[in-house]
């Protein structure tokens, strides 16, 4: 709520615990927020292409489990539509699917089933095999990098998260 009353046009929690889209949009609702989007992180897979973030952040040490048992089986492609219908459902503006390269069928599924815009998160993971990739010569960085945004655009994604912003926005300055 806080960040409402600074403020902010949206709120993105990333936690997945069902109820808590429904639970942000009562709060909003009922203190008078009633143009504030709720941007839910609703179909976040239990992903190895969030290891360099976890690395670099320091976490990777501290996890004593996996995250399978709130993050979504990679397997399980149905639940992650079972998810989102359930944030569409407690108020959610705008879903993500996270990681969104790796799972393109879950933004091109979500975007065919649901009226509300599905943005991919293209992760710290996906974005270090392309930039390493680049960096060795192994693929055209910058050609790489428009063909992974244009599949993102072109499989349902309104708008793709990534860490790459700086290198797109120049790319597509040109």
């Amino acid at each position: 709520m806080s960040i409402s009353k600074a403020g902010a046009d949206a709120v993105a929690p990333s936690d997945m615990m069902d109820g808590r889209v429904g639970f942000i949009r009562d709060v909003l609702e009922s203190n008078g927020y009633h143009n504030i989007q709720i941007i839910s992180y609703a179909a976040k897979f239990a992903s190895n292409f969030y290891a360099p973030f976890r690395e670099g952040v320091g976490s990777k040490g501290a996890l004593v489990s996996d995250k399978k048992s709130y993050q979504m089986d990679y397997f399980n492609s149905d639940e992650a539509m079972v998810e989102i219908k359930m944030d569409i459902n407690e108020g959610a503006d705008i879903v993500i699917v996270k990681p969104g390269m790796a799972y393109l069928d879950i933004v091109h599924r979500a975007s065919k089933l649901f009226k509300i815009p599905v943005w991919a998160y293209h992760v710290s993971g996906e974005y270090g095999m392309w930039k390493a990739a680049a960096n060795q010569g192994i693929i055209n960085g910058d050609a790489a990098l428009l063909e992974l945004l244009t599949c993102a655009v072109r499989a349902g994604a309104r708008s793709v998260i990534t860490y790459a912003a700086l290198d797109a926005a120049r790319l597509l300055q040109n």
